[in-house]
């Protein structure tokens, strides 16, 4: 009888082992930056010779703003994101892309795996602000956001989207 608890505990402990959890899944590398008063954790995938925006991802689609598990940002104080207000706290970065502009959304829902489940969260968003695309001349290979004093850069391939910050 010990033998077979022994055994049954093994195999079932392998096969607990080989269950994959969400950061074992991961496909891009994943960055954490921090400046002023932000704080950004996301996937950053590489474009990889594909067409990113109209294709991998598709315009007027929500997207996780980023590889495998939805980005979260954390305002460490109040603050203006765009051109709403916002309380100190952490939330789930989503965009929606199309040609001209981006909508940003931040969502109460934390631990969200991509935005596959977005649409049963989406009474969570917290707020949505529209930002202009610019156009770049030279592709960035890898999805790269960037803290400025004054907001958040979002790029990659040949876009590149602006959110204002005012703490």
């Amino acid at each position: 009888m010990m033998l077979l608890t022994l055994v049954a505990t093994s195999v079932f402990a392998q096969g607990m082992k080989h269950k994959p959890k969400p950061n074992s899944e991961r496909k891009s590398p994943h960055d954490t930056v921090a400046a002023h008063n932000i704080k950004i954790s996301y996937g950053r995938p590489y474009k990889k010779g594909r067409e990113i925006f109209g294709d991998l991802e598709p315009f007027g689609k929500v997207w996780r703003a980023g590889a495998d598990e939805a980005t979260e940002i954390t305002f460490d104080k109040d603050c203006t994101f765009g051109d709403k207000k916002l309380k100190a706290g952490t939330y789930t970065l989503f965009a929606t892309p199309n040609k001209t502009e981006w909508t940003i959304i931040l969502n109460g829902k934390l631990g969200q795996w991509g935005a596959f489940e977005y649409d049963k969260n989406k009474d969570q968003d917290v707020l949505q602000t529209t930002v202009p695309v610019k156009n770049l001349d030279a592709a960035v290979e890898q999805l790269t956001m960037t803290i400025k004093k004054n907001g958040l850069l979002i790029e990659w391939d040949k876009t590149s989207v602006f959110v204002p910050v005012r703490f």
